[in-house]
């Protein structure tokens, strides 16, 4: 009996080393024993839905340093790297202006136009009955924006100018020798046959009558519309029309000469500063300009 116990150990330990897998049971009672290879049990486990899902980059911002940097490198990139530069001439003056590009149909510009602009329209402009003939030092530093509202040649131009004019203006006397100023006569020079004529005609003799313009505005809004069509790649040209605004006009006039009535001349000199300020459109300076482009 023990022979056929041993025996039947042996048996099952072998049959438990060639099926490891299965684990199988050994059963031992008093006549035998008996090897009974065990079903294998199937457990499923059901994941717990997770309440919250932690995400390791949500709210940090990585390499701030480098983001901050580089939107500054970008700006000072568009600083010193204009997108066109023009030249114009103009009633604001002889200039230039450079543009920077925020997208096709918004340019921001920074120009300066300036010099002698009397010489470019004829240096003259009448005021009641007086001509007065005009000799001026301009410059116009000015900050605007261009805009092509349609996205084509069209174009609409809104900015500040910053005046710094010098504006010189000289009566011209008229028909014999004379100011008309109130229907009163004032004759310019001091010649002896300058005061005959006044005698004779029962004026009064004040010299020249010479004086000075000066805007009140120091910051002037402008506005003009304008085209500026593409004639290559890289060159085109434009031209623009509006007016700006430069506020009231202070006038100074005074005569000139060692002969004559003084009184009469000072009376002439006042009548002729209330004309020249009574102007309401010398408050509007007019813009007309036309010049070239060149974009990078």
């Amino acid at each position: 009996m023990k022979l056929i116990k041993l025996t039947a150990i042996s048996a099952a330990v072998l049959a438990s080393t060639a099926a490891l897998a299965a684990e199988p049971v050994i059963v031992v009672d008093n006549n035998a024993a008996v090897a009974y290879e065990a079903e294998p049990v199937a457990v499923a486990y059901e994941a717990e839905p997770a309440a919250y899902a932690y995400n390791a980059d949500a709210g940090v911002v990585r390499n701030t340093t480098g983001a901050v940097l580089g939107s500054t490198k970008t700006l000072f990139q568009t600083a010193i790297n204009p997108a066109s530069v023009s030249a114009e001439v103009g009633s604001l003056g002889y200039g230039a202006n450079i543009g920077w590009s925020l997208n096709e149909k918004v340019e921001l510009q920074a120009g300066w136009a300036g010099g002698d602009v009397a010489d470019l329209f004829g240096g003259d402009f009448d005021a009641n009955d007086i001509n007065y003939d005009v000799d001026s030092d301009f410059s116009n530093p000015y900050l605007g924006v261009q805009l092509r509202p349609t996205g084509n040649w069209f174009t609409m131009g809104a900015g500040i100018i910053v005046p710094d004019n010098d504006i010189d203006v000289r009566a011209n006397a008229e028909g014999e020798g004379y100011y008309s100023i109130d229907g009163q006569k004032y004759y310019a020079g001091t010649a002896e046959v300058e005061q005959a004529l006044a005698d004779d005609f029962g004026g009064q003799n004040v010299g020249n009558l010479e004086g000075s313009l000066e805007h009140r505005n120091k910051l002037a809004p402008y506005l003009t519309v304008g085209f500026r069509p593409n004639i290559t790649n890289n060159f085109g040209v434009f031209g623009e029309v509006g007016a700006a605004y430069l506020g009231k006009v202070d006038a100074t006039v005074r005569y000139t000469g060692e002969e004559g009535n003084t009184v009469a001349a000072q009376d002439a000199a006042r009548k002729a500063e209330a004309d020249l300020e009574d102007k309401d459109w010398l408050e509007w300076f007019p813009i007309v300009k036309v010049g070239a482009t060149y974009r990078f």
